[in-house]
């Protein structure tokens, strides 16, 4: 089988971030949190690849911790939406037309009502700044997402012959989405993932941005643009970098959710 090569090239450039991050756990050029005032604002060289910022810290070292940051928030809140959000869209799929569904789905609606950075926002400004706050607030708002594709995926499988003949063979509504639903909807759910996932790494840089993620002296990209925004000017590639890292990132998990779209749908396949 063929990878199509928005795939290729998304995983290429998710996998380059990705491993960035994970090798800050082991290495980093210099210390995160080290400073060297005499060496503040050194612009790329030999000594400091992407330079430093203003209290004189290595660059590329923050960007590969802030990493590390932001891809755990985007990843941890992306794993709430599905593991709330898949089994109330199955339930509502296998309750269609009940008080469950309708109950469920007009929740889906209220939180739909309010743009996502406006709740994560709010949920941040209530219970206060930090990452764990910023999974919650991105994770809560990933639920009905995935609810809704859930239940929208199950329902066009529920009149389906071989439904009915787990039916008549005695399983239950529970039975029937775990055994034979969930895995026919996967591919929906892979997809939305990937974007999702992209989305909570946009979110946690604005919360970072504005100062409700992540908090200092943990790194993050969001918190790395808004320490650089003072230095426009005189420094512009403090905001550049992170920017980027952001951007590539996202673009990458895109080029994956729109490559596994390719790959996974069986009518494009055929095409």
């Amino acid at each position: 089988m063929r990878l199509p090569l928005t795939l290729i090239l998304g995983a290429a450039l998710t996998a380059f971030f990705l491993g960035l991050a994970l090798v800050s756990f082991v290495w980093t050029p210099y210390p995160m949190a080290a400073m060297d005032i005499a060496a503040k604002l050194t612009p790329p060289g030999p000594a400091h690849w992407l330079g430093t910022d203003t209290y004189g810290r290595d660059v590329l070292s923050q960007l590969m911790v802030g990493g590390r940051t932001s891809i755990a928030v985007a990843l941890v809140a992306m794993g709430i939406g599905i593991s709330g959000g898949v089994p109330l869209g199955l339930w509502a799929a296998a309750r269609r037309g009940s008080l469950v569904d309708e109950v469920i789905m007009r929740g889906n609606d209220l939180i739909f009502a309010f743009p996502s950075l406006v709740i994560a926002i709010l949920i941040t400004a209530i219970l206060g700044p930090g990452a764990f706050n910023a999974i919650l607030a991105i994770g809560i708002f990933n639920i009905p997402v995935f609810a809704r594709v859930t239940r929208g995926g199950a329902l066009s499988l529920w009149t389906l012959d071989y439904i009915r003949a787990a039916q008549v063979a005695g399983k239950g509504g529970a039975r029937i989405s775990a055994e034979h639903v969930l895995p026919n909807i996967a591919n929906l759910l892979i997809v939305q993932g990937t974007i999702q996932f992209s989305l909570g790494i946009l979110a946690e840089a604005g919360l970072s941005y504005v100062g409700l993620g992540a908090q200092p002296p943990t790194p993050s990209w969001g918190r790395m643009l808004a320490d650089s925004q003072t230095m426009i000017y005189t420094a512009p590639l403090l905001a550049v970098f992170p920017g980027l890292a952001i951007v590539a990132t996202v673009l990458g998990l895109n080029l994956i959710g729109d490559g596994l779209r390719d790959l996974l749908d069986p009518r494009l396949r055929r095409k």
